[in-house]
C-alpha cells in the first residue's frame, strides 16, 4: 500500500491583539490537520522515504520520547510495513516502556535499544552496519533521526509552496533544519522562512544550509533562524512557556504541543515585541503537530 498524496492543509487568520497592536497579522498553517494519525511535517517528511523503501523494512532511530518514532511505528502500522526503532540509551533495555516507546510497540515497531557512544557515531558507516546487524535490519530501509534526509526535505517543499503569496514571513520549529529546508525551497519571491530552533548548540544554520545543498544543490530560498527560545534545550519546557501555552489554547481554542510549537508560538510574540516585524506583515505560524495523548 503506496502512501496515500496530501493535501493542502488549511491556513486560518486568527485575532490576537497581541500581535495585532504592532500591525501584525497572525495566521496558523495547520499542518496538524493533514492527516489523523500522522500530522503535519512527520507525514510530508515520511511519505518520500516509505515510497524509497518500496516494500523493505524501515529502520530509524530516536530518544525515549521521540516523535519522529511515533510517527514511524504509526505509518507501519497505516501501510503494512516492518519497522525497526534505533533507541538511544541501553540502560532503557528491560525497563517498562514509556508510554511513548509503549506506542511505537503497540502500533508493531520493533524497538532496539543502543548505547549512547555507538548512537551518537551512528551516521558513520561502520557503526551503521553494525547497529542494523544487532537489530536484524540489514537489508531495511534506513531513515535518519527526524526524518530529515534530501527526499525529506523536498517532501517539505510542498509546504512552501502551499504558502506562496500568501504571507510575509512563514515560521516553523526547528529540530534538525529539514521542514526549514524544504518550506524555504517551495516560497515564493519576497516570502522569508524563520525557523525556531527547539534544542541548543547553534548548529541548525550550517545543518540547514547541507540539507538544501543534498536536496537541491544549493541554498534556496530566503531563510534565517532566532536561537535563544529552545528552553533549556530538546524535551524542556518552563513554567512560563507552560502558562504561555494554556493561555493560547484558551484564546484560540487550539491543543498547542509544548515542545515544537509552543516554543514557536512563544518566540513569536517575543520577536513581534521587539519589533521584527514590520507593520503590516502577514506572519504565518506552521503548526507541526498536535499533543500526544
Amino acid at each position: 500500500m503506496a502512501p496515500r498524496p496530501l493535501l493542502p492543509s488549511p491556513l486560518r487568520d486568527v485575532e490576537d491583539e497581541r500581535f495585532g497592536r504592532h500591525g501584525v497579522r497572525l495566521a496558523l498553517k495547520r499542518d496538524d490537520l493533514i492527516h489523523p494519525h500522522l500530522v503535519g511535517n512527520k507525514w510530508r517528511k515520511l511519505v518520500p522515504n516509505l515510497a524509497a523503501a518500496a516494500g523493505r523494512p524501515v529502520v530509524t532511530f530516536g530518544g525515549a520520547y521521540s516523535n519522529h518514532l511515533r510517527a514511524t511505528a504509526a505509518a507501519g502500522r497505516l501501510l503494512g510495513l516492518e519497522t525497526v526503532g534505533v533507541v538511544r540509551g541501553q540502560e532503557l533495555a528491560g525497563r517498562p516502556l514509556n508510554a511513548s516507546l509503549a506506542r511505537c510497540a503497540a502500533d508493531g515497531m520493533r524497538l532496539h535499544f543502543t548505547d549512547r557512544a555507538a548512537y551518537r557515531r551512528k551516521a558513520e558507516p561502520e557503526t551503521l552496519a553494525a547497529l542494523l546487524r544487532a537489530a536484524g535490519a540489514e537489508d531495511a530501509h534506513v531513515v535518519p533521526e527526524g526524518g530529515s534526509n534530501a527526499r525529506a526535505v523536498r517532501g517539505c517543499r510542498a509546504l512552501g509552496e502551499e504558502l506562496r503569496g500568501r504571507a510575509g514571513v512563514v515560521a516553523v520549529p526547528c529540530g534538525t533544519g529539514g521542514t526549514l529546508a524544504g518550506l524555504a525551497a517551495g516560497l515564493g519571491p519576497g516570502q522569508r522562512a524563520l525557523g525556531i530552533p527547539v534544542l541548543k548548540g547553534g548548529f541548525l544554520a550550517a545543518e540547514t544550509a547541507a540539507l538544501q545543498e543534498r536536496a537541491f544543490g544549493g541554498r534556496r530560498g530566503d531563510w534565517w533562524l532566532e536561537d535563544g527560545f529552545h528552553c533549556g534545550g530538546y524535551g524542556r519546557t518552563t513554567p512560563a512557556l507552560e502558562a504561555f501555552a494554556q493561555d493560547f489554547e484558551e484564546r484560540h481554542g487550539l491543543p498547542v504541543e509544548r515542545l515544537y510549537v509552543a516554543k514557536m508560538l512563544s518566540a513569536l510574540l517575543v520577536l513581534t515585541e521587539r519589533g521584527a516585524f514590520p507593520p503590516g506583515t502577514r506572519l504565518a505560524a506552521v503548526i507541526t503537530g498536535r499533543p500526544f495523548p
